[in-house]
């Protein structure tokens, strides 16, 4: 049995009953149209109020990417380089063109994530973060991909005893790992990215259904 069950994925299983199904060729027409293979992975932008949101986060983005079949440049070798160019905020390149960066590190794409939330409640010892997920062409600078997700943490910890039960909140939110909620949201947003070149069926994918450009899911343990 997995450590973590997922209790909802709004954007998916809710609104798949009224909203047209849209496939990824529909969604993300230019990730076909330039078949990016590799992607460099920019230092998250912390927007939260949590100071280690962005250490925590980084080092989750690399799986989920290769999982996709794209190559993915080395992100503490990224953090060297760009902490080289005096360039180690992502923030100063938002408004930039990625066509220089792509011929610096030799990339296909950028990607940019934005931590928008990372908060935890200490009595019922919810974690929720939301994320937003740009992936930007380093050729043409078009977004090829873009999605929004809050994910929400519930431990499951009652014991039918009000003061039982806030002690095992307070435990249970103190063994939380927090690099395993980053993970489960770049799994869920990077899950819908089209297969890339190392994948089998790389440019086979578009005719399947895509995911809501902004989801929300809610799992516990």
């Amino acid at each position: 049995m997995k450590k973590f069950l997922w209790a909802l994925v709004a954007g998916g299983l809710l609104s798949s009953c009224s909203t047209v199904s849209v496939t990824k060729s529909q969604r993300y027409p230019q990730v076909y149209a330039e078949r990016p293979v590799s992607i460099l992975v920019m230092p998250p932008i912390n927007r939260s109020t949590k100071v280690d949101a962005k250490a925590l986060f980084y080092s989750s983005l690399i799986v989920p990417l290769s999982q996709r079949g794209y190559y993915v440049f080395p992100p503490l070798l990224t953090m060297e380089i760009l902490k080289e160019e005096s360039a180690y905020d992502a923030e100063m390149f938002e408004e930039s063109s990625m066509q220089p960066v792509g011929r610096l590190f030799g990339v296909d794409a950028v990607l940019f994530t934005t931590i928008h939330e990372w908060t935890k409640t200490t009595i019922a010892a919810q974690v929720q973060v939301t994320v937003e997920y740009t992936l930007r062409s380093a050729k043409t600078d078009a977004i090829l991909f873009h999605r929004k997700g809050t994910v929400i943490y519930n431990p499951n910890t009652s014991s039918g005893s009000v003061l039982l039960n806030m002690l095992g909140d307070m435990l249970s939110a103190a063994l939380t790992k927090e690099i395993e909620l980053g993970r489960q949201c770049n799994e869920e947003a990077i899950g819908d990215m089209p297969a890339g070149g190392y994948s089998p069926v790389f440019g086979q994918d578009g005719n399947e259904n895509a995911g809501s450009e902004e989801f929300s899911a809610s799992f516990f343990r």
